[in-house]
C-alpha cells in the first residue's frame, strides 16, 4: 500500500512539475516568463556617451509608461543594459552576449554607425531584430551589393539625406554658393554626410573650394581651418560629432572665420555648448530629428512626461529613444507574440507609425522614410528653424 502511495504521489508531483514548466508564451529562444527581455546596447562611458546615455532615458521613459498601461501583449517589457564603451568590439560582443546568453527578443541600438554596423553580424547570425534610431549610415541595413540585411533596421533618416538637405539648405535657403568641407576621415558618419553635401552641392551650380580632414581625437585644427579661410568659402560644412567639433567651432571663431558652419545630427549634444562656448555658437545649423518647440500634443506631453523623470528638458536623442521603444512596442503587439520571426515581419510592414520625431514608414531598405528638421543655434541656443520634407 506504502508503495503504491509512493508512486502516486511521485506521478502528481511529476505532472504539477511540467504543468508549472508549460506556463506562459514562449519565445524564439525557448524561454516562458511573462516579461517580454529586450536588449539595449549603448555607450555609457566613452565619446559617445552623451547618446547612448540620452537614448536610454528616452527608452526607459516609454517602457515605464508601456508598461504602467499593461505592457505588450499581457507582458512587462524588461531592458537589458549593457555599456559598449564607444567601443565597435564591445558593441559586437554584447550583442553576442544578449542574443544568446540574456534571451531577448530584440536588440535596440547601438548609438554610432559604427558600432551599429559591428554589432550586426551577431544579430544576423543569431536572426534577432536589431533596430537603431541613430546610426545614419546608408549602409547600415544594407550590404556592399545593396541587399537588404533581413534583421536590421533604423527609425532614423540615412546620412546621404542629410548631406542632402544641408547643401540644399545651403545653396537655396542661405543662398550662400562656396563652400569648404571638413570631414572625420575615420568615421564612415562623417564621410557619408560628406560625400552626400558635396555631390549635391555642385548638382546645384555651387563650388566646393576646399576639401580638409581631420581624424577622431585630435584637438588642434588650426592649420587645417587656416588653409580654409585662406580659400574664403561663404560656408563650412563640418560633418562630425560633438567633442571635435565643439573645438573645430571655437578654433575658427578664433581665427575670424565668421561664415555659417553647418552639419549634422551629431552636432545634438548639450557638451557642444560646454565645447565650443556660447559666444562661438552662432550661425550655427544642422539637420536633427526633432525640436522642443514642436506645439503638437504628442511631442507636448513627451516634454512634460521626461522633465518629470528627469527635471531637465529633452533633446533630439531623448527623443529618438522614447520613439524607439514605442515602435517596437507597435510591433511587438502587430506581431502577436513575443518571437523574434514574427517581430521582424512586422518591423518591415511598418507604415505610418507616429512619434515625437514625426511619422515614419519602413521603406523596402529598412530604412525610414521621415522629416528632417533644421536647427539654429543662437548664442549657444539650439532654436527650430524649419522642417525639410522628403522629396
Amino acid at each position: 500500500m506504502n508503495k503504491k502511495l509512493s508512486v502516486l504521489v511521485s506521478s502528481i508531483l511529476a505532472l504539477s512539475l511540467f504543468t508549472g514548466c508549460s506556463s506562459g508564451t514562449t519565445n524564439s529562444k525557448g524561454d516562458s516568463s511573462d516579461k517580454i527581455r529586450v536588449g539595449l546596447n549603448y555607450a555609457y562611458s566613452g565619446g559617445a556617451a552623451t547618446y547612448g546615455q540620452g537614448i536610454t532615458e528616452g527608452i526607459e521613459l516609454a517602457i515605464e509608461e508601456i508598461n504602467k498601461k499593461g505592457g505588450v501583449l499581457g507582458k512587462q517589457l524588461e531592458p537589458v543594459k549593457f555599456d559598449n564603451k564607444s567601443d565597435a568590439t564591445e558593441s559586437a560582443n554584447i550583442t553576442t552576449k544578449l542574443a544568446t546568453r540574456e534571451k531577448v527578443v530584440a536588440i535596440l541600438g547601438s548609438d554610432t554607425s559604427g558600432s551599429t554596423k559591428a554589432a550586426i553580424p551577431a544579430a544576423m547570425q543569431n536572426k534577432i531584430p536589431l533596430i537603431s534610431s541613430s546610426a545614419t549610415a546608408d549602409d547600415v541595413t544594407v550590404d556592399s551589393n545593396g541587399n537588404v540585411k533581413e534583421y536590421v533596421f533604423k527609425t532614423c533618416f540615412n546620412d546621404s539625406f542629410q548631406g542632402v538637405m544641408m547643401a540644399e539648405f545651403a545653396y537655396n535657403d542661405l543662398d550662400l554658393k562656396n563652400a569648404a568641407i571638413l570631414a572625420d576621415t575615420t568615421s564612415d558618419y562623417a564621410q557619408g554626410l560628406s560625400k552626400a553635401f558635396n555631390e549635391t552641392f555642385k548638382e546645384l551650380g555651387g563650388a566646393v573650394l576646399s576639401e580638409e580632414a581631420y581624424q577622431t581625437k585630435d584637438t588642434d585644427f588650426k592649420a587645417v581651418l587656416t588653409n580654409i579661410k585662406g580659400k574664403n568659402p561663404e560656408v563650412l560644412f563640418v560633418p562630425g560629432y560633438y567633442e571635435e567639433v565643439g573645438l573645430i567651432i571655437r578654433q575658427a571663431r578664433e581665427l575670424g572665420i565668421n561664415i555659417p558652419i553647418l552639419g549634422g545630427d551629431g552636432y545634438e549634444s548639450p557638451k557642444l555648448i560646454k565645447i565650443a562656448g556660447e559666444d562661438a555658437l552662432n550661425n550655427i545649423f544642422y539637420s536633427s530629428h526633432y525640436s522642443p518647440m514642436d506645439n503638437a500634443e504628442n511631442v507636448f506631453k513627451f516634454k512634460e512626461a521626461y522633465k518629470a523623470e528627469y527635471g531637465k528638458d529633452p533633446d533630439a536623442f531623448n527623443a529618438l529613444g522614447y520613439d524607439l521603444a514605442y515602435f517596437l512596442a507597435d510591433a511587438l503587439e502587430r506581431a502577436g507574440e513575443d518571437n523574434s520571426e514574427k517581430i521582424k515581419d512586422a518591423l518591415a510592414s511598418t507604415e505610418n507609425f507616429s512619434g515625437i520625431t514625426g511619422t515614419l514608414s519602413i521603406d523596402e531598405k529598412h530604412n525610414s522614410v521621415k522629416s528632417v528638421t533644421i536647427i539654429e543655434i543662437k548664442d549657444g541656443e539650439p532654436t527650430f528653424l524649419k522642417k525639410l520634407d522628403p522629396q
